[in-house]
């Protein structure tokens, strides 16, 4: 994606008013300004995420941990999502993103998600790709 491709669909993230919306557009933030895999968006837990130093713990490929930082942008976001789940869906090992059935999100319903939101932002649903 172009810096204006990333624009069109942030604009239409930040506008977008579904029951979903702050749960996606942080999604897509965090794909588009972390690195983040799609597999590890969808594993990712509370316990790995520092809202006091801003970053993410990441187990990749190999066992390889890595820190990724937040973008001082996105903190709000992260803090508004996070408080509008239910205590239940915050503990440590709970996951971050749940699917509409409030289980864990998998790379499946992503892709489903990242296709429906791109043809919402006005992009061909087969233009763009999620990392692996």
């Amino acid at each position: 994606m172009t810096l204006t491709d990333l624009k069109q669909l942030f604009d239409y993230l930040e506008r977008a008013q579904s029951r979903f919306s702050m749960r996606n557009e942080l999604m897509f933030k965090l794909l588009a300004t972390t690195g983040l895999r799609r597999s590890e968006l969808v594993t990712l837990t509370w316990e790995q995420v520092d809202l006091i130093n801003e970053t993410i713990r990441i187990d990749g490929k190999g066992k390889k941990e890595r820190i990724l930082p937040l973008h001082p942008h996105l903190m709000p976001l992260l803090a508004s999502y996070k408080a509008s789940l239910r205590s239940c869906q915050i503990y440590p090992t709970e996951p971050v993103f749940l699917n509409k059935n409030r289980k864990a999100l998998d790379p499946r319903g992503l892709h489903v998600i990242f296709k429906d939101v791109l043809k919402k932002a006005g992009f061909p649903p087969t233009l763009f790709t999620l990392h692996n």
